[in-house]
């Protein structure tokens, strides 16, 4: 009686171990994030279309992201052509890393001298487009364009708006 009232107890506490050792198990990880260099913009130069002159017919002058200009309708292009420049900004941040570009959707204004004079500045397209970005040394230049809306017989006068045009960039 004395032999199996042992191997009872024995057997019991075998069960009684095994199942609590089934009965849990636990593991662990590590944790950790890395920082990356916050994107920036910084702008070089401004937007200027330089000297135009209009007939009595509207148009347009198209400012490429590369600076090079053209028109359309009454407008035209002298021999003498100012200051003529895409805008320029250096985009800046972590290397190899992608980013989008976010050009105004509304056309700007800009004011004469005389604040009754007004043309309008839209349709901006910028190099590299919108959405291909790539920070291949942690920087790059982006440019930008856009086309000036011009009136017939627009009054003559020096054209400006200081900060409307807003380009924005995020890592992808």
């Amino acid at each position: 009686m004395k032999k199996i009232t042992s191997i009872v107890t024995l057997i019991t506490a075998l069960v009684a171990v095994s199942t609590t050792a089934n009965a849990q198990a636990t593991a662990t990880a590590a944790s950790g994030a890395t920082i990356v260099t916050p994107i920036s913009i910084t702008k070089q130069i401004d937007l200027n279309f330089g000297n135009v002159a209009v007939t009595t017919i509207s148009g347009t002058v198209i400012m490429t992201p590369g600076g090079v200009r053209s028109t359309t309708g009454g407008v035209t292009l002298p021999t003498t052509s100012g200051d003529v420049t895409a805008a320029s900004f250096t985009v800046s941040g972590q290397a190899d890393y992608t980013y989008n570009v976010t050009l105004p959707t509304a056309d700007i204004t800009l004011a004469g001298l005389t604040p009754a004079n007004t043309m309008s500045l839209g349709s901006f397209i910028s190099s590299p487009s919108t959405t291909a970005g790539v920070l291949t040394s942690g920087t790059q230049t982006l440019t930008v364009g856009g086309t000036l809306n011009v009136k017939a017989g627009q009054e003559a006068d020096t054209y400006a708006n200081a900060e409307d045009l807003t380009v924005t960039v995020n890592y992808n």
